[in-house]
Parts: structure tokens; C-alpha cells; sequence
């Protein structure tokens, strides 16, 4: 089949002739790793301010996995097949006008609406603009899908909540994971002094990417290692080792402990307001603007991506495996169309 591009102007029309479906990872229900399989479902069609984009490359997401086996926003998945993945990194095919900043050709990255719509885990995807940016110059299609939510997750918590600044004391367990690797970097570029927990193989890295302080958590607990520190940026809650409530060990009286992993620590609330600290959740937005301004940090040197494994979209069983073990360097992707475009 044949796919026609509408060219440098902005479109409200279809711009495939011949193609109503695309190939994507689908569950037909909850479980392991082993209900995602590659099938053919409906081209999603693009309306009012959505962009139509041609899926690169996608990001893979703890939150993919936790949705996969029935929890994480399973709640919300209202029919099967169901595409699951939230990043994305691609090639706009339509635009919502012709006036539109984003043309047909642009490359772009960003954060779908799943599982209110379709994911990312497929050849095309249809979000809202607001959610679309352009891709940093400085990397491909593969690196880029991995940035989106990692990154805004990231930025959210260390610099929309934190509001990380010169002299600020930060802790940071899991520095070396998706979230972890760019709150680290986005940390210590706004001068926070971090302390960030790994495994013993990326305790140099960690120190490339700012951290002044690196412990492997195999060999030490980190709260004999470290104190009254003024921000912890929990990535892990309790569902390894305690690692939250130990966690309020290490803070100041009034500190701040921000918990990202959803349901990874119950009764967080509670414990955190008997140890006289100030806690709260976070969920990311997708936000176009802070995606740009953290591209532009990529392609100044300031942040960089780190992709652990790129997977074809076939073995996107395997990737899900690969993040549930916990033990990726930054971040998995998954290979969805053949490049380059």
C-alpha cells in the first residue's frame, strides 16, 4: 500500500490512501508479559486539535507494564484489543490546519492520551497537539522516544515541585533509572547538591551525570551514609527494601518527600506526617512546553538521554520483562517503523 504526505502545509484532511490499519502491540487482557503480541487495528483517526504522527519509535514505561498486569491505570482501559505506551517519537502526517506551527515532515516527540486513546506502541498515533513537540535536533528518533515522560516526570518533581536551587540538599534513590537519570542532571544543572543511590556498575556514570554523592545500595544503606538532607525524590517506595520509609530517615525536619511509583507505597501519607516532614505524590502532564525547553537543554549538552536497549516492536514482551526486572540504565525503546522514514 502506498502512503501519500500532504507536503510542507498544514492539513485537516486525510493524508493515507489505502491504509486503515497499522500494525501494533496489543493485550486482549491483563496478565504477564506474554499477552502483548503484534496485531492489525484501525488506523486511529485524527480530530479538532489532535496531530497524526507516524510512530518511529516508542518509549517503554514501568507504567506500560503495571497497566499489562492489570493495575497502573487498568481501571481506565474500556475495551480489547487495547494499545498500550505513552512516548512516542515520529513524523507529523496531518495537522489540525494548515496554519498550524507543526507541518506534514516534521519531526517530532511526545506523550499520547492512553489509555483514553490509542498508544504508542504502533505505527500511528493521533494526540493532541499541546502534547506534540519538535524533536531535539541533537537526537535520533530512537533516543528521542525515550525522553517524554521520563523527562517531564523528572522536571515536574525537581523543578515544579522541589523547585530545586543553589544549595538545596537532594537525595535521589534509583538515580540511574528512566526518571532518575534526568532528575540527577535536571537537579544539579539548577545547583542542588545530590546524593544518588545505584548499583555499583553506574556509580561513575551517576557522578557524569552531576551527582556529588553516589552510594550503592548493595553495600551500604544510604541513610547511614547520608543526612538532613532537604528534598528526597523517592523513585521506589516500598516495594523494594523499605526504601521510602527509610527514606524519612535522611530528611530535615519540614523536609520535602516527593513520591512518584504509583500505589508503590501505602500508607506513604501517614508515615510521612509522623516524621514531621512535608510528602506528596506526583502524576506527570503531558506538556508541550517543558518538552521543548527540555530539548533544548538536550541540544545545548546540558541533559543527555541514556538508552539502555532498543527492542522491534515484535519483542515487545521481551522489553516488558526487561523493566520489570528493575534493572535498566535509563531507558528501553521499542524499534516500531523502519528507519529512516
Amino acid at each position: 500500500m502506498t502512503e501519500q504526505w500532504s507536503g510542507s502545509t498544514g492539513t485537516t484532511s486525510s493524508t493515507l490512501t489505502g491504509r486503515s490499519t497499522m500494525s501494533a502491540a496489543v493485550i486482549d487482557g491483563f496478565g504477564d508479559a506474554s499477552v502483548l503480541g503484534v496485531a492489525e487495528v484501525p488506523v486511529p483517526i485524527r480530530v479538532n486539535s489532535e496531530v497524526l504522527v507516524r510512530v518511529a519509535a516508542a518509549g517503554v514505561n514501568p507504567i506500560d507494564a503495571k497497566t499489562r498486569g492489570g493495575a497502573g491505570v487498568a481501571a481506565a482501559v474500556s475495551s480489547f484489543p487495547c494499545v498500550l505506551g505513552y512516548d512516542f517519537a515520529g513524523v507529523v502526517v496531518e495537522t489540525p490546519f494548515e496554519g498550524h506551527p507543526l507541518r506534514p515532515g516534521d519531526e517530532v516527540f511526545g506523550v499520547t492520551s492512553t489509555p483514553r486513546g490509542s498508544g504508542s506502541y504502533a505505527e500511528y498515533v493521533s494526540v493532541p497537539s499541546l502534547q506534540v513537540a519538535r524533536k531535539p535536533r541533537s537526537l535520533s528518533l530512537l533516543e528521542a522516544a525515550a525522553v517524554p515522560s521520563a523527562a517531564l516526570t523528572a522536571w515536574g518533581v525537581v523543578v515544579d515541585v522541589a523547585k530545586a536551587h543553589e544549595g538545596q540538599r537532594m537525595l535521589i534513590p534509583a538515580g540511574a533509572g528512566g526518571v532518575g537519570h534526568f532528575a540527577v542532571q535536571l537537579a544539579a544543572y539548577f545547583g542542588a547538591r545530590v546524593t544518588a543511590t545505584g548499583a555499583a556498575r553506574n556509580q561513575a556514570w551517576l557522578r557524569e551525570l552531576g551527582a556529588s554523592t553516589v552510594i550503592d545500595y548493595a553495600a551500604t544503606p544510604f541513610e547511614d551514609q547520608v543526612g538532613d538532607v532537604d528534598v528526597v525524590i523517592d523513585l521506589v517506595g516500598n516495594v523494594v527494601a523499605e526504601t521510602g520509609s527509610r527514606s524519612l530517615r535522611v530528611l530535615r525536619p519540614g523536609g520535602l518527600i516527593v513520591n512518584v511509583p504509583s500505589g508503590s507505597w501505602p500508607g506513604f501519607a501517614d508515615e510521612a506526617a509522623a516524621a514531621g516532614v512535608r510528602a506528596t505524590t506526583y502524576k506527570v502532564s503531558p506538556d508541550a512546553s517543558a518538552l521543548a525547553v527540555i530539548g533544548r537543554l538536550i541540544d545545548s549538552g546540558d541533559v543527555r538521554v541514556h538508552v539502555d536497549e532498543v527492542f522491534p516492536l515484535a519483542r515487545a514482551a521481551e522489553a516488558h520483562r526487561a523493566i520489570e526486572a528493575g534493572h535498566t540504565r535509563g531507558k528501553l525503546v521499542l524499534q516500531v517503523g523502519s528507519l529512516p522514514f
